[in-house]
């Protein structure tokens, strides 16, 4: 499917999107920022979840609304958060490999998780040796996702020009900013054909995209 799109850069999400989010490992993400919350705030567990949510709405991610209306640090809540132990959950995945192995042209990771979190996720699928580079939510001054100025800061770095670029993600606000910045778009999610869109592609999984 990718083949009939051009580009030279395939910028690519990690959570659910080159793995599904029903694993457990979103669930565990999910228990350490709670429970973050509810020590460094002094609140209730359903209060810490509310908040939790509200702001990864809100903003992007959970942490930009802990530092703007808390005042927090970033690393600490990105450690806590991302102590999942990933790889009890993941194991080696061949046919993602074989998918990444049939696409050419330079691969990178763009996560609002951290370097660290997507290092443990790509060891555990076996594919790290497929991607150059991976840029985390520290690339942007903790900027998350959807953010257009990240993106075409992103390109820069590559040295290439958004409309030479694809964005593979699950989520159509980060399609959205891509689309505005002049890249190609691919969109996986387990309902991509059910539902109309306006990406160039749609999958309902990451493996779907190999060109058979």
């Amino acid at each position: 499917m990718l083949s009939t799109i051009d580009f030279k850069l395939a910028v690519i999400d990690l959570d659910n999107t080159l793995y599904a989010a029903d694993n457990g490992v979103f669930a565990r993400m999910d228990e350490k920022m709670i429970a973050y919350i509810q020590r460094e705030l002094g609140v209730g567990r359903e209060q810490a979840n509310v908040l939790r949510v509200k702001y990864w709405k809100q903003y992007g991610s959970t942490l930009k609304g802990l530092m703007q209306h808390h005042g927090h640090e970033a690393e600490p809540f990105l450690f806590e958060a991302h102590d999942v132990d990933a790889h009890e959950l993941l194991s080696a995945h061949d046919e993602l490999r074989d998918v990444l192995q049939a696409i050419p042209q330079r691969k990178v990771i763009h996560t609002n998780g951290t370097v660290e979190h997507a290092e443990t996720i790509l060891k555990a699928l076996d594919i790290r040796d497929c991607f150059a580079v991976i840029y985390d939510i520290r690339f942007n001054q903790y900027t998350p996702k959807p953010c257009v100025d990240t993106l075409y800061q992103l390109c820069e770095v590559e040295g290439v020009q958004p409309q030479d670029v694809v964005v593979i993600d699950d989520m159509q606000d980060n399609l959205a900013v891509a689309k505005q910045a002049g890249a190609k778009t691919v969109w996986i999610h387990a309902d991509a054909h059910q539902q109309k869109h306006g990406w160039d592609i749609a999958a309902e999984s990451f493996v779907d995209l190999l060109v058979r």
